[in-house]
């Protein structure tokens, strides 16, 4: 049903819209990112049809069988990678993303600056932090992030601002102060924080962009796509 996804897309939107009320900050200050991961163009569609054209990602192989053919009829989509990015997978995402949300490490930054001189292709891109220091997730260590965004910047990338994803089960508000903290020590002013349970708490902590999926699709279906690719 789609009626459910307009339902919900909608809701997500106001409550977006009230939190930015709440913390006193100007109406459309922050990007909703519809994230559409494990979800079929035929759930897309209706959020797409509706007047949405921010969505993100996490995987390039499962972007690339469903988003050629929405991008191709909506032409003004920006789609954001937010999953981790294998440097093997950088020919890919520059050419089906318009956003790149995850850089982590230099390897990854030296691929897409080289990719995006071959394809002409110039993305904005965020520097991923793991600010709970979690070891089996992506993103660069806090006290790293600030030489990576240097060499991002050395290598010619336009480092739009930074991203975290906190420790499941710990209080997000921290960790969004603390990417706060780091994105004004780095010269960036996106931030790129707050998903389906912590946005109202993302936007009160300066989040431009929040990425809410389960809100707006409903839980994510198990999808059988092989290995993964990013």
């Amino acid at each position: 049903m789609t009626s459910d996804v307009l339902a919900n897309f909608d809701a997500v939107s106001r409550a977006v819209r009230q939190a930015e009320r709440d913390a006193g900050r100007p109406p459309g200050s922050v990007t909703l990112v519809a994230v559409s991961k494990t979800h079929g163009a035929e759930r897309i569609l209706p959020v797409l049809q509706a007047g949405h054209r921010t969505f993100g990602e996490n995987r390039v192989q499962e972007a690339h069988t469903k988003w050629p053919a929405l991008k191709q009829a909506f032409p003004d989509v920006a789609l954001h990678l937010i999953g981790p990015l294998q440097t093997n997978k950088a020919r890919e995402a520059v050419a089906l993303f318009d956003v790149i949300e995850t850089i982590d490490r230099p390897k990854v930054a030296h691929a897409l600056a080289a990719e995006m001189a071959r394809q002409n292709r110039r993305l904005p891109v965020f520097v991923q932090v793991n600010t709970g220091r979690e070891p089996q997730k992506a993103g660069a260590p806090p006290e790293e992030t600030e030489a990576l965004v240097a060499e991002c910047r050395a290598l010619g990338l336009m480092v739009q601002g930074l991203m975290c994803i906190p420790p499941h089960g710990e209080s997000p508000a921290p960790h969004f102060a603390f990417l706060r903290e780091l994105a004004r020590r780095c010269g960036v002013e996106s931030l790129s924080m707050g998903m389906t349970e912590d946005f109202p708490i993302a936007v009160e902590m300066g989040a431009t962009h929040v990425r809410v999926g389960t809100a707006i699709f409903g839980d994510r279906p198990v999808m059988n796509l092989g290995r993964p690719s990013v």
